[in-house]
């Protein structure tokens, strides 16, 4: 199915690994321009320059650390100039450690918030305006599974997103009669360097094995495995197509059935 989106300039976070290459990889495959960021710029020339290959489109690499309160301005002003404007802006950042919720400390939030919330805020609020203009933009955001279902030990993880899915439901009311939609989705537990970085995480601080950690994972989840990273990517890249129009303000589970509550 043709998604409608080929010639659109998308912007894509944490485009180095995981969710965010997967989705890179599947808008240039739609024949979006991208740019694409995370913290490291060789990882990110060589991502570049594969799907320059592969998929024949414009890849532009703009590294920045969504830690720094300085990367949203610049960002933003790099990817207008680079691409001409931004039609598609995929927020996607990596999680802040895992912590004992009794123990937290007040730098680590407000590096949590900055990296979750303030820097995706900053940066799809100077986006807006040309994407009002046109009439026509897309915001994504790539949440967690948390926002729905509290994990223990991601205390900073579970509140950052849930502040920032609080400004997309309030933004996508605004700015629905532009054209513009604004939704998220929330993966589960997908095969990514951060689940594994996860699970080493919990194999150490409880003196199990990663193996026996992940069985206990896996038994959570009705589908009986991780996901795969472009399952999570063709559902991103549908909310940016243009047969999503009429869908905003949603923000889906992507999950194998591991969260039990209602809707």
């Amino acid at each position: 199915m043709d998604l409608g989106i080929r010639g659109r300039r998308a912007l894509v976070g944490g485009a180095s690994s995981g969710l965010g290459r997967a989705i890179a990889d599947q808008l240039a495959a739609e024949g979006c321009a991208l740019a694409l960021t995370a913290r490291r710029a060789d990882v990110l020339d060589e991502l570049a320059a594969d799907l320059r290959t592969r998929h024949g489109v414009e890849v532009t690499a703009l590294p920045a650390d969504f830690a720094d309160p300085a990367a949203p301005a610049s960002l933003a002003a790099r990817a207008i100039e680079a691409m001409g404007g931004v039609d598609i802006v995929v927020l996607n950042a990596g999680g802040p450690p895992p912590v004992d919720v009794t123990a937290t400390d007040p730098d680590a939030w407000r590096r949590a918030f900055q990296l979750l919330a303030i820097s995706p805020i900053e940066l799809a609020t100077r986006l807006l305006p040309g994407m009002r203009e046109r009439r026509w933009g897309r915001i994504v955001a790539v949440g967690s599974y948390a926002v729905r279902q509290p994990v223990d030990d991601l205390a900073y993880s579970n509140a950052g997103r849930s502040a920032l899915v609080a400004w997309l439901k309030t933004t996508s009311r605004a700015v629905a009669a532009d054209g513009v939609t604004v939704n998220g989705a929330h993966p589960g537990r997908h095969a990514t360097a951060r689940i594994e970085q996860l699970d080493r995480a919990t194999a150490e601080r409880t003196g199990r094995t990663v193996e026996a950690v992940r069985a206990g994972h896996l038994a959570t989840i009705p589908a009986g495995r991780y996901g795969d990273p472009a399952e999570f990517a063709s559902y991103v890249t549908y909310l940016c197509s243009v047969q999503a129009g009429y869908q905003t303000g949603t923000f889906t589970l992507v999950d194998g059935g591991l969260v039990g509550a209602l809707p």
